[in-house]
């Protein structure tokens, strides 16, 4: 999709209220058509060439009327447009959310969240900026429109000259297009990369503060900083600059307009009040060159953030940015058809979920393949099988493909290959399937928010108290509980920097355990665990959810010696499989995980902050 098609559409998003808004602002536009005519009828009394018929009182009353019919229609102008520029900006991120959501969870931005936050907020902006300027735009134009007829029709060659300074306008304009471009994209790099930088420094401040790179990390966000400077500067500048040259151009013009006016009024073909006329049609003339020149230089920058909104789609078809859809308000027709394509989409997903994804009793993949983009590492061609109570675990080196197997298995990668069948029915949408109360999932570093942490815990679930109790007695939490401040109600902040690694561990197994589901996934779940909480957890896992079946990935003894059935992968295949005692015998990989995590057991914990930084190495 081109940026014209991009823009017609959202101009058609609403193509009445757009309609309604361009009429409003052509209307405030062409009213100062009167006034100009009422100063020459003024003028050309005042040197009795004319006779207005209401007299001098009659003119200025004239020009009051039209002043405050003027203001009026400005107001009105504001609502429409408000309500037709805001409506564009909430569809477009409601569409850009909406797609977000969608995506495999692993990988769903392209981006770091911070240039994410400069697509939703930025980018945005800047494309309604660009449809509500063209309002202004198509309004002067027929204001210039009414206004050279009037004034060829008094002379011609002064009419000419009161264009002129158009033509240099737009020729400028589109000679500076790629400049335009150029600073624009590289203003908007930059603003991304400083506002990535604080969301990198606000997540990992711990991490920065036990690695003692304080004055790394600041002297990194000063050059940031300092690039965007400069680069905001030169986007800066060409944009007033342009503006220089529109506001100059017009006042060249002017001094023409003088210059001529001097030798024709000499001869008597030119009046006072045709001087007057042409000098007032003249600053509007100004406002039409400015308003062009802001709305073409506005059109170029969008043509830089419609590619930065489509990089964020990661090959999706640009029009889902602009596909209608019920924004929060509007009419209830709008309400209730967007309404009745949620409910048919949910009893779908309902229908096929009751008819044929009954409860769990055989799960697996077949030849489940992913391969990451940047790097082409990944699994190759994974079968997979789980039975209905089963307690399989995958284990492995690290970099061996465990994390990318449960993650393309729930649907947070988008698999290549392969199919994932539940109860001899193929799962076409992983990512929409395995929740609640299918599967449920705690990743290998857990995500909490600045919250309580009884609604870290519950997550937008329904309170109940013997739910709570019973999800934070099984991830054997009650004795960490009563040793906060505020118990349930402790602030964990920024994500749960206030909660040790096990206690952040421990927190999400409570909030996946809050919601009884079939299957259970652990990605590394007791890393941050000493070795008798880890054996009461999963003690407790067991007697308190005996009938789930488990999905475990992790190296620690607690857990193989658990396991109904142990994956071994390497560089993304499955080396071996077996029971503990069968791998001991035949596979070399394990035998080397089982004897090296051995003395760690034995030893002392494993800090959430150790397991962080081997798993990011």
């Amino acid at each position: 999709m081109k940026t014209r098609h991009f823009f017609w559409r959202l101009v058609t998003y609403r193509p009445i209220l757009y309609l309604t808004n361009l009429l409003m602002w052509t209307i405030v536009h062409m009213i100062p058509l009167v006034p100009g005519l009422a100063t020459k009828a003024f003028f050309d009394q005042l040197e009795g060439n004319v006779s207005f018929p209401y007299g001098v009182w009659g003119i200025i009353a004239l020009l009051i009327s039209a002043a405050l019919v003027r203001i009026m229609f400005i107001a009105l102008g504001f609502l429409t447009d408000v309500r037709f520029r805001f409506r564009i900006g909430m569809l477009m991120r409601r569409n850009l959310l909406a797609h977000v959501l969608k995506q495999p969870g692993a990988r769903a931005i392209p981006c770091s969240p911070g240039e994410g936050i400069s697509n939703f907020r930025d980018d945005i902006d800047q494309t309604e900026e660009a449809v509500s300027w063209s309002v202004d735009g198509l309004g002067l134009a027929g204001f210039a429109v009414v206004a050279s007829f009037i004034l060829i029709s008094i002379d011609a060659q002064m009419t000419f000259f009161v264009f002129v300074p158009l033509i240099l306008v737009v020729c400028t304009a589109q000679l500076a297009t790629s400049r335009i471009q150029k600073y624009r994209a590289a203003s908007r790099e930059a603003t991304a990369k400083v506002t990535g930088s604080i969301s990198e420094m606000f997540g990992n401040v711990q991490a920065i503060q036990v690695a003692g790179a304080e004055g790394r990390i600041v002297e990194r966000f000063i050059k940031l900083s300092d690039q965007r400077r400069k680069t905001m500067v030169k986007d800066k500048l060409i944009t007033e600059a342009l503006s220089s040259i529109f506001t100059n151009s017009v006042n060249l013009g002017t001094g023409l307009i003088l210059i001529l006016a001097g030798y024709k009024m000499r001869s008597g073909a030119f009046t006072v009040g045709d001087l007057s006329l042409f000098i007032y049609y003249l600053t509007f003339v100004t406002q039409l060159i400015g308003n062009l020149g802001n709305f073409m230089t506005f059109y170029k920058q969008m043509g830089i953030s419609f590619e930065r909104l489509k990089n964020m789609l990661q090959g999706t078809h640009a029009s889902v940015l602009t596909k209608p859809a019920y924004i929060g308000i509007g009419s209830d027709q709008e309400r209730a058809a967007d309404s009745a394509s949620y409910l048919t989409l949910n009893e779908a997903v309902s229908e096929m979920n009751q008819a044929d994804f009954e409860s769990l009793q055989h799960l697996e993949t077949r030849r489940l393949t992913y391969r990451y983009p940047e790097t082409g590492r990944g699994i190759h061609n994974i079968d997979l099988n789980l039975t209905r109570g089963s307690f399989t675990v995958i284990t492995g080196m690290i970099g061996s493909g465990k994390t990318t197997l449960v993650r393309s298995l729930l649907g947070l990668l988008p698999a290549e290959s392969g199919e994932i069948v539940w109860n001899g029915h193929k799962v076409s949408n992983p990512a929409d399937f395995f929740v609640p109360p299918y599967s449920a999932y705690t990743s290998q570093i857990p995500r909490l928010y600045s919250d309580k942490l009884k609604h870290n815990i519950l997550l937008g679930e329904p309170e109940v108290a013997e739910t709570l109790q019973r999800s934070i007695y099984t991830a054997v939490m009650e004795n960490d509980i009563n040793h906060l401040q505020d118990g349930l109600d402790t602030m964990v902040g920024p994500r749960g920097v206030k909660l040790s690694g096990g206690q952040a561990q421990r927190t999400a197994t409570a909030r996946m355990l809050a919601r009884d589901a079939q299957l259970y996934v652990f990605d590394d779940l007791s890393s941050a665990l000493d070795v008798e909480t880890e054996r009461i957890l999963w003690e407790r896992i067991f007697r308190e959810r005996s009938e789930a079946t488990y999905l475990v990935v992790s190296h620690r003894k607690a857990a193989l010696t658990h396991a109904d059935h142990i994956i071994v992968l390497k560089d993304g295949m499955i080396e071996a499989e077996g029971t503990v005692d069968s791998l001991l015998e035949t596979s070399q990989s394990f035998r080397e995980l089982w004897h090296g995590e051995s003395t760690e057991n034995e030893d002392t914990t494993t800090t959430f902050q150790d397991e962080k930084r081997s798993i990011e190495a």
